[in-house]
């Protein structure tokens, strides 16, 4: 048994011991390998259970994925949609790939293929029941900009399996068919990502935290077509980079979440914009 350092000091002087060396202090522990808990399976997508920093245990459940996952199809370039009806489900996977139970949407709370590629799904659970019926914690949105050369691991629920690769940068623009989105993390080429991963959490090894969502790939070297996104920098100049993958940052999110995991574009220093639907029913 390890004892205060005062009591060691002082039994080391009533033996006449010589005074005891230095111990260093353990370093932190080292950052657990990220697995898959808190990913889901859609029916054409990957997606994760996530929570912004503040978020409370009784506040319900957020799904992230991809605008281009939902159900109800492509959003139209300069659209957002904001709580629309749905009752999508989800099966919610253990650390191993298993499926451990179904969540359900009450909602749709936020979808857009503008600036980014992103959808959160309101679920009818809370975090804490969630956590107690599946023992699943959910996974953090990092606040903060994922950094170049950050480790990092593409968890994908449709195919219960993870790619490890790097940031290798960040695209000024990204344009793919109609669609342009801004300040894309494009992976090194180890994460070679394929249909069905769209909506993964990409998270950051060394934080365990959510930074990005995958979403797209240069398939075939086209240039800016669908499934062959380009990069246009600052001057307009285009570059292709056949075989290389990109996931939309997260971090933008997080000023949007507000109480009870509600999306306000209205509050303060909010980046999430764009142009809301009319109400429809989801599938």
């Amino acid at each position: 048994m390890k004892k205060p350092l005062a009591g060691a000091l002082l039994a080391a002087a009533l033996l006449g011991a010589s005074a005891a060396p230095a111990v260093a202090a353990p370093g932190p522990a080292a950052p657990a390998a990220v697995d898959l808990a808190g990913t889901v399976a859609l029916s054409n997508c990957s997606g994760s259970v996530v929570r912004a920093p503040s978020a409370s245990a009784d506040d319900p459940a957020l799904v992230l994925s991809n605008g281009h996952c939902l159900e109800t199809g492509f959003p139209a370039p300069g659209e957002v949609l904001v709580d629309q009806p749905s009752s999508r489900s989800f099966t919610l996977l253990d650390g191993a790939g298993n499926g451990v139970g179904t969540l359900r949407a009450a909602k749709l709370a936020y979808g857009t293929m503008t600036d980014t590629d992103v959808s959160l799904y309101q679920l009818g659970e809370s975090y804490a029941e969630i956590e107690s019926a599946y023992g699943i914690e959910a996974l953090e949105l990092d606040a903060a900009r994922p950094s170049e050369g950050a480790a990092i691991t593409v968890a994908s629920g449709y195919w219960k399996r993870t790619y490890n690769c790097s940031v290798d940068g960040f695209a000024h623009q990204l344009k793919e068919g109609s669609w342009t989105w801004k300040d894309s993390v494009r992976y090194t080429d180890a994460c070679d990502t394929i249909g069905g991963t769209s909506g993964s959490p990409v998270i950051d090894d060394a934080t365990g935290k959510v930074v990005a969502v995958n979403n797209t790939g240069n398939e075939s070297g086209g240039r800016c077509t669908d499934n062959n996104p380009c990069e246009v920098d600052e001057n307009g100049e285009v570059t292709v980079r056949e075989g290389i993958n990109y996931g939309q940052q997260t971090y933008t999110l997080v000023p949007c979440i507000g109480p009870g995991s509600e999306i306000d574009l209205g509050r303060p220093r909010t980046p999430c914009s764009g142009r809301r639907r009319p109400g429809r029913s989801g599938g």
